[in-house]
């Protein structure tokens, strides 16, 4: 059942995304007309390359916001309003949907990140760029076989894990807060932005309990009692695991809350 949520789910979203990501290249692609419109000294000419400056930065920020609001709205609308009496009907359990929720979401903030991206490459592009690439590239990807081969990949695993599990935990104490405003029958929204302020206040004080503590607390003096030494090398990837383990455990916190809630106190009418 997973799958087919999974399906709907990428369907209802790439009617909107898509259409989305391919204006903003056509947007990147005229950005990089103009730029070279603008030492031409024509005043009207100079005045339309500004002008498509500021719509290739707006169309940046558009894709970014649309896919925040549409990760609200998926998990608002399909759950929490009127289309939840149905979706709940469906032999899903509430951890499918949410699931279903969090992989479109986290694909969609991962892959508007790739689009913008390839939009800054197409708005630098050009013809010397390209040249400098096709020799900086070969002598780089040299380099790395040669010494960081197999820590490349783990790097690249590592970092697409750790974008993964932000991404879900991003989305999450969103879910939490709508889920928890939700549980009750009036002010709904109104209590789910409180819920969301309370979790982040949370979150803050637990974060500097912890910092507190392994500066000169009992974890602190049991850190220094181990007296290990890492290499550049390993520290970043001991790095990248405690960050990814963090970010794991702030999503799982908000999971619970979310599914909990779902399950035990959701109020639609």
């Amino acid at each position: 059942m997973l799958t087919k949520l999974l399906k709907h789910e990428f369907r209802a979203t790439a009617r909107i995304m898509g259409p989305l990501y391919l204006v903003l290249l056509a947007v990147a692609l005229g950005f990089n007309f103009s730029a070279r419109l603008m030492d031409s000294g024509n005043f009207v000419l100079n005045m339309l390359a500004a002008l498509v400056v500021m719509a290739y930065v707006v169309a940046i920020t558009a894709v970014f916001i649309v896919a925040f609001i549409l990760m609200l709205q998926r998990f608002y609308k399909n759950l929490l309003g009127d289309e939840g009496y149905i979706m709940f009907t469906l032999p899903a359990s509430v951890h499918q949907h949410v699931w279903s929720k969090l992989i479109v979401s986290a694909v969609w903030f991962i892959a508007t990140g790739v689009v913008v991206f390839l939009s800054v490459f197409v708005a630098a592009f050009n013809v010397s760029f390209l040249t400098d690439l096709a020799s900086i590239f070969p002598k780089l990807f040299q380099q790395m076989t040669a010494y960081y081969a197999v820590n490349g990949t783990v790097f690249a695993l590592e970092l697409l894990a750790l974008m993964l599990a932000a991404c879900m935990s991003f989305s999450l104490q969103f879910y939490a807060a709508l889920a928890a405003g939700h549980s009750f029958a009036n002010h709904k929204m109104a209590l789910s932005v409180a819920f969301f302020f309370a979790f982040q206040f949370v979150v803050q004080m637990a974060g500097a309990i912890v910092l507190v503590l392994l500066d000169e607390g009992p974890l602190h003096q049991f850190l220094l009692t181990l007296d290990f030494q890492l290499t550049g090398v390993a520290a970043v990837h001991f790095t990248m695991v405690a960050l990814l383990l963090l970010t794991v455990l702030y999503g799982a916190i908000f999971y619970i809350v979310t599914t909990i809630t779902l399950k035990k106190r959701l109020n639609l009418e």
